[in-house]
């Protein structure tokens, strides 16, 4: 690997932050309240951050205010962590908005699950080295949640495109993550455990190194309490934080996790951080829902 891509390697196996995309009264990307989080996130210790991931509600946004929470990402955190911009859509979108990340000053992208309904494994490697051999300067991790593919096709794509460095896989079976990460080669990639503080237990037992996180939007020391207690292999203190933070992911994943967007704005706007408006087809949370989310949030401010 790459001396270049060693930085971003260590970035990857940490908290790899999912900042929510905060919309003002009229609809619009609050800009002083996203830079206002973002500046929360750095603060309680994330050195890790993915504009327009999932929790970011990146199939809502236009092209143009993706742009946006990019460069508000860059310009406000500087130099205090890397920065993995969320892209996806067709190749040719997914190709400008990588060469756009790169302009703007992100050393990574991460490449959304291609939305399609019929994915070949062979086509699932054609869509991912386009992207990759477009921006060879950048570090690029593949959003992995199609249980089909096999490690083979990963390590494939690798020999293509050195610059694939890391995964983030979000099947959720912990015995497929094993077997997976062996087969595309456990040391070659830095492995991140995709569904978050709820699976990173049994996917760090296996081999990942790091975890995605919404939650950490509403309590970065929670999620960094996690974190510390994987890397020291300590697993009953990290179940501890997995009962801790239980309730809340069950309403995030509730009914096909319609509301795991929602849930995390909810926590914010309970703690006066941001507005709760989501865009459709996700939806707020409804006013006899809000009482149990406030109690958690408040529960992890003490």
């Amino acid at each position: 690997m790459s001396a270049r891509f060693e930085a971003q390697r260590t970035a990857l196996a940490d908290v790899v932050a999912i900042p929510v995309t905060p919309f003002a009264e009229d609809g619009t990307v609050e800009q002083d309240t996203h830079r206002a989080l973002l500046r929360r996130l750095l603060d309680g210790g994330v050195v890790t951050l993915t504009p327009n991931g999932n929790t970011g509600e990146f199939y809502a946004l236009t092209p143009e205010e993706r742009r946006l929470v990019t460069q508000l990402t860059v310009d406000e955190v500087g130099d205090r962590a890397e920065i993995l911009v969320g892209v996806g859509h067709d190749v040719p979108s997914a190709v400008a908005s990588a060469r756009e990340a790169r302009v703007l000053g992100a050393s990574m992208v991460m490449v959304h699950q291609p939305v399609h309904p019929y994915v070949s494994q062979r086509g699932w490697i054609d869509y991912h080295r386009a992207i990759a051999e477009a921006v060879p300067e950048l570090g690029v991790v593949p959003y992995i949640r199609n249980a089909q593919l096999t490690g083979a096709r990963l390590a494939e794509l690798a020999d293509a495109c050195p610059n694939v460095i890391g995964v983030k896989y979000a099947v959720p079976d912990a015995a497929r993550f094993a077997a997976f990460a062996r087969d595309a080669g456990l040391d070659r990639f830095v492995w991140v455990a995709g569904l978050a503080e709820p699976y990173a237990p049994s996917y760090f037992s296996a081999g990942a190194t790091g975890f995605t996180s919404g939650l950490v939007n509403v309590a970065p020391a929670v999620s960094r309490h996690m974190i510390e207690a994987l890397r020291a292999g300590d697993y009953p203190t990290a179940m501890k934080v997995w009962e801790q933070i239980r309730r809340f992911e069950e309403l995030r994943a509730a009914n096909g996790s319609a509301n795991n967007v929602t849930v995390v704005k909810e926590a914010l706007a309970s703690l006066g951080l941001c507005r709760r408006e989501v865009r459709p087809p996700s939806r707020p949370l409804p006013e006899g829902e809000r009482a149990e989310v406030a109690e958690i949030a408040a529960g992890w401010s003490i």
